[in-house]
């Protein structure tokens, strides 16, 4: 069975020492999130996690959820909703939110770190209150104030769950195709009807009311996206005194059979004329969702680490226990039978590649929440600009990278245990196929690709990508004399120059042929993926010498950041090569010709 203890050493590296978040959060006006206060939150969720949750990770994979199909009713795997409960007495689901709705006031940016240990702990668990945190982002964003005052302190409170409802059967990312239709009632409420799937936490026992936001259409919506408006449609009816009433007319017609996270529900709901509000603007419903939407994309994304980092966790202890033939250069441990597989230069390209993206990919993580904080919080308008620019570029790297890496890294782990990998016995091929969810949903990969290329970049002229290479650039120029980073800074300032002048050579190509944008989008995401970590590592180095953490720490900090600049970041080179063939090689074939 798989096991999980939290890497706290290397979260407090990352949160004190590299990203200095205490001295942030003093200056966005967060008083209680010092240095003290943040480590003690950090020791109590890993407490959480590690042995309330990981323990039922493996019971939700085999017992999965129970679905009555007389009543439409979901029932959690057992021990899921206790733990909901611990879970919601601590006052996790609201650690993020406002104090004057209940919540801790915490930045989003400990959420985030508070996110990686229980999705590493628990995915498929993690996934019932994933949404709430969007649904009151949405709400605190777009809702009246009556609306605010109703749903908000529930929600906050873990009392009540939130999911988003978008995809239907006929349509996933086109949205403009929904059917889903809102008919307005005299009292202005409004009745949904309508068929949505893919629902995570749609229905399940852990909570009294579960709070659906839908998008559908007015009577008189426009065709197409521009028509889409978001209602809050609650699972059990609740008026604008916030008064709890009968059964709304919807329900669960099905649960998804999956090939993972077998725990979470995933479900198709059917509303049939539901009592709904309107929450933002009519026809404005997108831009209240994404809201919504963006929050889960990082959300998405974190998951990714958090397996990655299990998995990693697992196949280093195995590597090290296992007992297995000599090193070529001769036997290490001669007093064994054989060797522990963690001599062989293959097994260690897997782990040092599974803490490479890791350790980075906390980093990217942890900034990119850290940008949620200061885009709202910060002193001057130009500042908050500044840190929405580059959250909005960054948000589709740590969706699209992070979960990709995700899934390297649990098929580099599960093949570090070789056969014993593949059985259930370990809990590897859990991970593995729990993490695969992960590059779907909120996006798959390609979305994640065409919204950095087409609209993160090209439609809003580079604005974040200008603010992330205006940090490279300041970095390289501060140790430009620095000789014990010298191989670090000068990779690192080649690529940054690269990153730029393939910017540069897509947006040329894509005036004359808009195929360009697509065809470039996935090597264009990766290669920016990939600097950016480039970037997270020379830095991490640099913090690490200038530190007092043991020699046995920073020594593994530049090892691995000499691994990742020489083993990991020339993949950059295959993403240039790709994008500088252009769209030709995948679209001059025809169509019939494919399977011939």
């Amino acid at each position: 069975m798989s096991t999980y203890h939290a890497p706290l050493t290397d979260i407090r590296f990352a949160l004190h020492d590299v990203l200095q978040f205490d001295r942030l959060f003093a200056d966005l006006g967060f008083e209680d999130a010092n240095r003290e206060t943040v480590d003690a939150v950090l020791d109590e969720c890993a407490r959480l996690c590690e042995t309330v949750l990981a323990p039922l990770n493996r019971v939700g994979d085999e017992e999965g959820v129970h679905f009555d199909k007389a009543t439409g009713d979901v029932t959690t795997p057992d021990g899921f909703k206790s733990a909901y409960r611990q879970f919601a007495e601590g006052g996790w689901s609201g650690m993020s939110a406002p104090a004057e709705f209940g919540g801790m006031n915490m930045p989003h940016a400990i959420g985030i770190c508070l996110e990686e240990m229980i999705d590493a702990a628990n995915l498929a668990w993690s996934n019932f209150p994933l949404l709430s945190h969007g649904a009151v982002n949405a709400l605190r964003h777009h809702g009246e104030d009556w609306q605010k005052e109703v749903f908000l302190k529930p929600l906050i409170a873990g009392r009540w769950t939130g999911t988003m409802c978008l995809t239907e059967p006929h349509c996933g990312t086109d949205l403009g195709l929904l059917k889903t239709r809102a008919e307005p009632a005299e009292d202005g409420t409004y009745a949904i009807t309508g068929t949505k799937i893919f629902i995570t936490a749609g229905e399940h026992d852990l909570t009294d009311n579960i709070i659906h936001l839908v998008l559908a259409r007015l009577p008189d919506a426009p065709a197409g996206s521009k028509g889409i408006s978001l209602f809050i449609v609650p699972k059990v009816k609740v008026d604008r005194d916030g008064n709890v009433g009968a059964r709304n007319a919807l329900r669960c017609g099905a649960v998804e059979h999956k090939m993972g996270i077998h725990g979470s529900a995933t479900c198709v709901m059917n509303f049939d004329g539901a009592q709904g509000y309107l929450i933002g603007q009519p026809h404005k419903g997108l831009m209240a969702m994404f809201t919504m939407m963006n929050t889960a994309r990082l959300g998405v994304g974190v998951q990714g680490l958090g397996l990655a980092t299990r998995a990693y966790e697992n196949a280093l202890r195995y590597a090290r226990e296992r007992l297995q033939s000599r090193a070529l250069s001769g036997p290490k441990y001669p007093g064994k039978p054989a060797d522990p597989i963690i001599v062989q230069p293959d097994v260690r390209r897997m782990l040092l590649t599974c803490k490479a993206l890791t350790e980075g990919g906390r980093l990217l993580a942890y900034h990119a929440g850290s940008l949620v904080d200061s885009a709202e919080l910060a002193g001057d308008a130009a500042a908050r600009k500044q840190a929405d620019d580059l959250l909005g570029f960054l948000t589709p790297i740590v969706k699209g990278c992070l979960t990709e890496w995700g899934n390297e890294c649990t098929y580099h782990a599960l093949q570090c245990f070789g056969g014993h990998g593949y059985i259930a016995e370990h809990g590897m091929e859990q991970l593995a196929r729990d993490a695969r969810i992960t590059t779907l949903y909120e996006g798959t990969t390609g979305i994640q690709a065409l919204d950095l290329m087409g609209r993160k970049t090209l439609q809003l002229q580079g604005a974040g990508l200008r603010v992330f290479l205006g940090m490279i650039e300041q970095f390289c120029a501060q140790h430009a004399d620095n000789a014990d980073l010298a191989e670090f800074i000068g990779p690192l300032r080649e690529k940054a120059d690269q990153w730029q002048q393939l910017t540069r050579t897509i947006a040329g190509r894509a005036a004359v042929d808009p195929e360009e944008i697509g065809a470039a989008a996935y090597d264009y995401l990766f290669y920016s993926g990939y600097v950016a970590l480039a970037y997270w590592w020379a830095r991490s180095v640099a913090v690490a010498d200038a530190s007092e953490r043991p020699e046995l720490f920073k020594a593994g900090k530049r090892e691995t950041a000499r691994f990742y600049f020489t083993r990991i970041l020339p993949r950059t080179l295959t993403h240039a090569a790709a994008i500088e063939s252009g769209p030709a090689p995948l679209l001059s074939i025809a169509d019939e010709a494919l399977d011939s």
